[in-house]
């Protein structure tokens, strides 16, 4: 049956020969080659394996952005209004200041 037959192909996507990788290699190399600075090395670096699932690797991403997202509005939160005092004495300043101006223009 069709189903079957479509199931081993599945599995079998799943295992890639060594023939495969070589060739892989080789088409990365010559990419590499393209592209290589004089700086830069003559192989080709080779790709960072994680070997951490899909949901793992996800889960950092998600943390790492709530981590960014809390960060953001720490110092907002931090903040806070000014009592009455802090206000009377900044409106006594802010009077003491336009005397100070109006002595100097007069």
């Amino acid at each position: 049956m069709d189903g079957g037959d479509d199931g081993n192909l599945i599995i079998k996507k799943r295992f890639v020969s060594e023939a495969e990788l070589d060739e892989r290699r080789k088409r990365r190399q010559e990419e590499w080659e393209k592209v290589r600075k004089p700086e830069d090395p003559e192989e080709c670096p080779e790709e960072v394996y994680d070997p951490r699932s899909l949901y793992e690797r996800l889960q950092e991403q998600k943390d790492r952005k709530q981590q960014e997202y809390e960060e953001q509005f720490k110092f907002k939160n931090m903040v806070r209004g000014l009592d009455e005092d802090e206000t009377n004495f900044l409106d006594e300043v802010s009077r003491q200041q336009e005397l100070i101006e109006k002595q100097r223009r007069e």
